[in-house]
């Protein structure tokens, strides 16, 4: 069996599994894109969210606990309001953390040319502690604060997702074109080329190229610490 073929049963194995997350379905703010992506024989995503506003109580020992032994005091995929979160912090035992997450987009590539069109980073996120042992240790008032922020975050993240389609979408379509206006000798000696030169670059780097250089001002940011998504390679024995 060939890499495609693999490629093919692996992505039809891992598509048809259930659904594992707590919301058991596709966030609707990301249907599109994930359809997108699994509509192209080369990706398939793996786990996804939209963005989240999430109160967390983490526990006595808050920052020793791990993520799947905190208690989610409050989670929402929409723009949340202050008595939802002074509700839930009534709950709080130990140290509640206010969190807002941006877009996470898990998606596997049948190879490297293929992964180079997807890596965006971006750092648009919040998270900030409440309570302590369980005692709030901020005001209302700054608490309504913080819920303005997260909000605006969650607005402009929605609008980052659909450049980032727009976008992603334009660089499949010129993809295609370029794929079909060549011969297959052509385009097997150009990718062999590419993937030996790329290998010698930082991954960082070469991976987006594709999409940033034509859309710069739309997927600009400030700052290029947290991926936003992740890219993993088909492996030779997965």
């Amino acid at each position: 069996m060939d890499r495609s073929a693999e490629f093919r049963k692996w992505k039809a194995q891992c598509l048809s599994k259930a659904d594992l997350s707590r919301k058991g379905s596709v966030d609707e703010d990301v249907v599109e894109l994930v359809q997108l992506l699994n509509g192209r024989e080369q990706f398939f995503t793996t786990s996804s969210c939209a963005g989240r506003i999430i109160l967390l109580d983490q526990g006595i020992n808050g920052s020793e606990v791990q993520k799947q032994n905190c208690c989610w005091l409050l989670v929402t995929h929409k723009p949340c309001v202050k008595d939802d979160v002074i509700v839930a912090l009534k709950k709080a035992n130990g140290d509640a953390i206010l969190k807002f997450e941006p877009l996470v987009l898990h998606v596997q590539c049948r190879q490297l040319q293929d992964a180079q069109i997807l890596a965006v980073r971006s750092t648009h996120g919040l998270e900030v502690p409440l309570t302590h042992k369980g005692k709030l240790m901020v005001t209302e008032e700054y608490i309504n604060f913080l819920i303005k922020i997260a909000n605006q975050k969650m607005e402009e993240n929605k609008k980052r997702i659909e450049r980032f389609y727009n976008c992603l979408q334009h660089a499949l379509e010129k993809e295609t074109i370029s794929m079909t206006s060549f011969p297959k000798e052509k385009i097997r000696e150009k990718n062999n080329s590419s993937y030996t030169h790329k290998k010698k670059r930082n991954p960082e780097k070469a991976c987006g190229k594709y999409i940033t250089e034509e859309n710069n001002k739309e997927l600009e940011n400030d700052d290029h610490d947290d991926p936003g998504i992740s890219v993993t390679i088909f492996p030779e024995d997965y």
